[in-house]
């Protein structure tokens, strides 16, 4: 049996709570340098940015040591740099730590902070501000929240046992609980449970249902009701990408805030705050897959349109 090749250490540090890009060079191709993969490879980037970093020594090797322009393509070799850190705005709520222990971190993300970086957020992100912030660069995400989604997110602190309990997630077996708001219609019989097929086609911004077996369960509470306002208990039984916010339009009852459903919104300015998604990750119930406990974790924040609707429905 073959064995699998072990990924280096990164030699590079973190920047601002965000890892190094590591690049493992493939098997075959027609490059006989690094620079001519890693040119290719980053086209994106603009005209010149690759030859920069090998100026500047920035792309090393699993030694630390800068990767000369000319150096010869050795195929599987890996090699790290850092990607320029694109300016983003500050989101200007705090980033609350619920719970914190040898073995996880339970934070409290508000709307409009990213869980971990990708495309143009980075920096500023709940794991690298909670990197920063409590000084543990082993940090990582057991899950993720959508950015315009409040509330609860489960970080290990050990690479080791990350898995274990990414696993919780994947086999359903942490207790989810969502909070709402959206109109009220009386003609919408709740408690009900919601199933249906879901597609989330990668570059389009909005999912849909189609026809076919269901991959998406959601049970849908009314908690309590204020003039035409609802507030729900949203509690997924699976985990598919905006779920809860195309079960709730599918309804009739899109979520307040929301940019996608029913209709895509045009593109909100970066730095613009006034109107989150009302939707929010209550709380959180698992058995630790490390140590046996029964956590039930809660969070303390509160949607903004049930106690100032008047207000916020005016920006």
């Amino acid at each position: 049996m073959r064995r699998k090749n072990r990924i280096p250490p990164s030699p590079l540090p973190q920047r601002e709570g965000v890892d190094p890009v590591r690049v493992r060079l493939p098997p075959e191709g027609p490059w006989t340098t690094v620079r001519e993969h890693l040119v290719e490879r980053l086209s994106g980037a603009g005209t010149g940015v690759v030859d920069g970093m090998f100026t500047a020594g920035q792309v090393v090797d699993a030694d630390g040591r800068a990767v000369a322009p000319d150096a010869e393509y050795v195929p599987g070799m890996y090699v790290w740099f850092h990607r320029e850190l694109p300016y983003e705005p500050v989101v200007p709520f705090p980033l609350t730590v619920v719970h914190r222990d040898e073995h996880i971190v339970v934070a409290d993300k508000p709307h409009f902070l990213a869980t971990t970086p990708r495309g143009s957020h980075v920096t500023e992100t709940a794991l690298a501000r909670l990197r920063r912030e409590l000084d543990i660069p082993t940090l990582g995400a057991a899950h993720r929240l959508d950015r315009l989604t409040a509330g609860l997110v489960l970080f290990t602190v050990r690479p080791a046992e990350r898995g274990a309990y990414q696993t919780l997630f994947a086999e359903r077996r942490v207790r989810k609980e969502y909070e709402a708001i959206a109109s009220y219609d009386p003609s919408i019989a709740l408690p009900r449970t919601v199933r249906s097929r879901i597609v989330k086609e990668r570059g389009v911004l909005a999912a849909y249902e189609v026809a076919g077996e269901p991959n998406a369960v959601s049970r849908i509470e009314l908690i309590d009701r204020r003039d035409e306002l609802g507030r729900y208990r949203l509690l997924p039984a699976t985990g598919q990408t905006h779920q809860l916010r195309v079960h709730m339009n599918a309804l009739g009852l899109p979520i307040l805030g929301d940019p996608l459903y029913p209709v895509v919104a045009d593109a909100v300015p970066a730095g613009d705050f006034r109107r989150p998604l009302q939707l929010l990750a209550r709380s959180l119930e698992f058995t630790d897959p490390v140590t046996g406990v029964e956590h039930r974790f809660r969070s303390a924040a509160t949607l903004e349109a049930w106690s100032s609707y008047a207000t916020w429905a005016g920006q």
